[in-house]
């Protein structure tokens, strides 16, 4: 049987692959596009499962792609919102400082938000009192234009406009392999136990926690693995729902790719605590035990695992005891929300993280990509990809070659 040919392929539904397409097939209405993801309904990992908060780009290195994406990400996701009718709350971010190291921290950030051109305004304690009295702290920047949404009505409204647009989207078609020659890319697919092929002049893949073994499959060169890290929430009980008007972060370690356990006030009216950072040791384990002999084999052959270990066993340590230990994790958010207690915080699922790691065990911090004459990889997409996610879609899109 023949394979099906499109002009382009993208790989992978969540927000990232999701806007891609809907802005390709806007920017070539005439051209035949087709998106493929694995599981049974879109945004099904990183994008369902994070806080839903639309950053305003507080923690960026100014002129860095997120820094840029960001904040240009804001804007466009909140027209995005309004067009498709989405419920959206700007309600600001404070970030609180607790101590004295926190606070000479919190000046620096201060001072990075101003050169990101971000509306910010640097709080006493006084002032942090009086806007949350619920909350305790040396004092706090508020970012006045960080929001919430629900990022998986998000992607279903971008997934329907794509396809009003014309273009397909097949779901349960798990990507088993590729082969590139010199005038297409062969795209196999496993659908339903039967495997299918798709032809196309051009492939895009936004394959998050699989990036790696996507540009694996064409053979390019990449000094880069996925490795997964879980972030764990609790939810607090309703009776909590209006403990804080705003998002509510600690001040962020530099030297830590993570931004600390925060309190967020979700678009459904709950409020969540989370996330911390534990080594996963699957990449799509959800639960609280989970182990895949590939996803292990595959970290342990990795020389930049090893070095990432050794530099952070410490906070490795730290996190994963408290993973277990309730009130280690409860210490955390208590800093600056003391009334919290262990019977306070209750289930609620985590998400993962795909945090690309040089062999060197460099952690990559910003976006990185990977290509071939006919393929563009989207090897990094790191918070904020979801708040980015519109001008993630630009960029892509223009480091396109230009088509007959």
């Amino acid at each position: 049987m023949s394979a099906t040919k499109y002009d382009y392929v993208i790989v992978g539904g969540g927000i990232v692959g999701l806007s891609t397409a809907m802005q390709l097939q806007q920017s070539f209405p005439e051209k035949k596009i087709l998106l493929l993801e694995k599981e049974n309904q879109f945004a099904k990992h990183q994008t369902g499962h994070n806080s839903g908060v639309i950053h305003a780009g507080v923690y960026y290195a100014p002129g860095s792609l997120k820094a840029d994406f960001c904040k240009r990400g804001v804007a466009a996701t909140l027209s995005f919102c309004a067009e498709h009718d989405i419920k959206v709350e700007q309600c600001g971010k404070l970030l609180v400082a607790t101590n004295e190291l926190e606070l000479e921290r919190m000046d620096s950030l201060f001072e990075r938000c101003l050169e990101n051109g971000l509306d910010v305004e640097l709080l006493t304690q006084a002032q942090l009192k009086e806007r949350e009295p619920n909350i305790i702290g040396l004092g706090a920047i508020f970012a006045k234009d960080t929001g919430i949404v629900n990022y998986q009505q998000v992607s279903m409204a971008m997934a329907k406009q794509f396809e009003k647009l014309g273009g397909e989207a097949r779901l349960n078609h798990e990507v088993t392999d590729l082969n590139e020659s010199t005038d297409h890319v062969t795209v196999f697919a496993n659908h339903d136990g039967k495997s299918e092929e798709f032809k196309t002049d051009f492939l895009i893949t936004c394959s998050g926690l699989m990036a790696d073994r996507t540009t694996r499959m064409l053979g390019i060169k990449t000094d880069f693995q996925i490795i997964p890290f879980r972030g764990e929430y609790y939810q607090l009980p309703a009776k909590y729902n209006n403990i804080v008007k705003h998002l509510i972060y600690p001040i962020p370690d530099p030297e830590l790719p993570f931004l600390g356990v925060h309190l967020t006030r979700m678009i459904d009216g709950t409020v969540t605590v989370g996330p911390n950072a534990v080594q996963g040791w699957k990449r799509e384990g959800y639960g609280k035990i989970n182990i895949s002999l590939h996803d292990v084999l595959d970290m342990i052959r990795f020389k930049g695992f090893w070095k990432v270990l050794q530099a952070n066993y410490k906070t490795g340590l730290v996190e994963t005891w408290n993973s277990w230990w309730k009130p280690g994790y409860l210490k955390l958010v208590q800093k600056y929300c003391p009334q919290l207690t262990v019977n306070d915080l209750t289930p609620y699922p985590a998400g993962i993280r795909a945090q690309a790691v040089m062999s060197d065990g460099t952690l990559v911090h910003d976006f990185l990509f990977a290509e071939s004459p006919r393929s563009l990889h989207v090897c990094n997409a790191p918070s904020p990809a979801a708040t980015s996610a519109i001008p993630i879609g630009e960029y892509i899109i223009n480091r396109l070659p230009v088509s007959d």
